[in-house]
């Protein structure tokens, strides 16, 4: 019992002592560890277009040699063709990324 507490302890120190960047970082690995159940929704003006549902976590891109964010963010979600917001039958876990740039793009796998 001691024991717990003293690693539970230093983890909250470590913790404060960090900074807030730092402190994101850990609460993002946290988060993508124990998933989030998301769903992303796409709109064209006011339009809904794409959903996406039951996605366990979006992630930055980063540089393969580089440690640089790329400007677009990705995920596995279930394609929602019906926008109902549950998984029907044929609708499929696909790959999608999306872009922070000015131009609305969105990628995603069609299978």
């Amino acid at each position: 019992m001691k024991l717990k507490l003293l690693i539970l302890s230093a983890f909250l120190l470590m913790f404060t002592a960090c900074t807030q960047e730092t402190q994101n970082k850990l609460s993002r690995s946290i988060q993508n560890w124990t998933g989030t159940n998301g769903t992303l929704d796409i709109y064209a003006g006011d339009k809904l277009v794409k959903r996406f549902i039951k996605i366990d976590k979006l992630t930055t891109a980063s540089g393969t040699d580089v440690d640089v964010q790329r400007p677009y963010r990705f995920g596995y979600g279930y394609d929602d063709k019906n926008f109902n917001g549950k998984k029907d039958e044929g609708e499929e876990k696909v790959y999608f990324e999306f872009s922070d740039y000015s131009t609305s793009y969105i990628f995603y796998e069609s299978k």
